[in-house]
């Protein structure tokens, strides 16, 4: 068969119809980012339909063979998220090369699948943060060097379910006895994804993992759709200090105290749309906790709602391949004060841990009201403080990235200037 690989994919190309945002990291070091092809292969890498060499190289310029072309056929023909047209498009390849499939698609298929029932990715990461309050007496200042080792398996059930984790090893260098150091298991739950369909069970990151509902749930949730979406989830939510809770500002007892065992009633919905460069979405989350209390050291009035109603809307548009804008503005309507939170954030490119020099810059200004923004795990602009961010990430080396951050502004509460900064390397394995 006479035709390269490269050329190959505008057939091939219909597999990436699931794609709800941009073109996908490219990881082959042979094509480009200005090559004709280059989005086409991107998608298709991260959809699994193709794999290259064991070099990293793709070498899309080498004929192919009708056995070659079947095994891409075979991984589209897996895939349940694609369009009517582009299914009547596959079952027409699939006629085109039915011997080739009959003969070794099923073979290779069943290979690949034994090989793959566990896949295992992780990274390790170094992170310093530096949070200042400039008008306090005596400047205050906290200063932190923690080590993260984290581990995320996939393990394949059948053709549409899979069993996903997450497990974080933590460490402060201050720490020199180490008693943070012990494996905890964040996530574990079962996803069963299905044509316009998908469905979660157990613990893992819900909707708005995107803006402040940054953490993770036990409960359930659904989806439905392609383009537009729309999103169900109900369980319930840990809200003690030592989770991803923000319990310095937050739910509080009357006496000022932290409850220990928080944990509330949680619901959620979302509609969401993705087309091209645009995306967007309006969700609605509630939690119902025994005795909220909203009131701060600032001698605010106290709210002792038994729920949270938070509305979110939230968009991102890509104008190119370089300049980005997104955005959200969120409002509790439960909470007396600090009862909004937003941000809009113009991005400049961006470092692909797959390609070695690659590099991106941000600008944010982020006002991020405690009562609202609960979750939140922005970094230098923290839960109860408004400012600006600025932000620079770099590929020094493939799968090895680099971070810095810095924040100035003031608390919500106390109007105190602020100053944090944070620095991060992560490696990709």
């Amino acid at each position: 068969m006479k035709k390269t690989l490269v050329s190959a994919l505008t057939t091939a190309l219909v597999v990436g119809a699931a794609s709800t945002t941009f073109a996908a990291a490219n990881p082959f070091s042979d094509v480009p980012a200005d090559h004709w092809a280059y989005d086409a292969v991107s998608q298709l890498a991260a959809d699994g339909v193709i794999e290259g060499y064991g070099d990293t190289t793709f070498r899309g310029n080498q004929n192919i063979t009708r056995y070659e072309m079947a095994q891409m056929i075979a991984k589209a023909m897996a895939k349940s998220d694609v369009s009517a047209a582009d299914k009547a498009l596959i079952d027409k390849l699939a006629a085109e090369f039915s011997d080739e499939l009959n003969n070794l698609g099923v073979r290779v298929s069943n290979l690949e699948r034994n090989a793959d029932m566990v896949k295992w990715n992780g990274k390790a990461e170094y992170t310093y943060k530096s949070l200042r309050d400039k008008d306090a007496k005596e400047n205050d200042k906290t200063n932190s060097d923690n080590l993260l080792f984290r581990l995320e398996p996939t393990a394949e059930v059948n053709s549409n379910w899979h069993v996903k984790a997450r497990l974080d090893a933590k460490t402060e260098l201050s720490d020199d006895k180490g008693n943070d150091g012990n494996v905890k298991l964040k996530r574990i739950w079962a996803q069963g994804d299905y044509n316009n369909f998908q469905v979660k069970l157990g613990k893992f990151a819900q909707i708005d993992s995107d803006s402040i509902f940054d953490t993770t749930f036990s409960g359930a949730e659904v989806s439905f759709g392609n383009k537009v979406t729309f999103t169900l989830g109900a369980g319930r939510q840990n809200m003690d200090a030592d989770s991803d809770f923000n319990g310095e500002f937050g739910f509080k007892k009357n006496d000022g105290a932290l409850k220990d065992d928080t944990t509330a009633n949680y619901q959620y919905a979302g509609l969401g749309y993705a087309d091209g460069k645009f995306v967007g979405g309006v969700d609605y989350h509630h939690l119902n906790a025994d005795k909220f209390d909203y009131a701060v050291d600032t001698g605010a009035k106290a709210n002792v709602e038994d729920n949270a109603n938070i509305w979110l809307v939230k968009a991102a548009y890509q104008f190119d391949k370089t300049n980005g804008l997104n955005g959200f503005y969120a409002n509790n309507t439960s909470a007396d004060d600090f009862d909004k939170a937003w941000s809009t954030e113009y991005t400049y490119k961006g470092a692909q841990k797959e390609n070695k020099g690659t590099w991106g810059a941000w600008a944010a200004y982020r006002y991020l009201g405690q009562n609202t923004a609960l979750f939140s795990t922005f970094d230098v602009i923290l839960a109860g403080q408004k400012g600006w961010e600025v932000g620079a990430n770099y590929a020094p080396f493939k799968n090895v990235v680099g971070t810095l951050r810095y924040g100035h502004g003031k608390n919500l509460g106390d109007d105190h200037d602020i100053e944090n900064l944070f620095g991060r390397i992560e490696v990709f394995f």
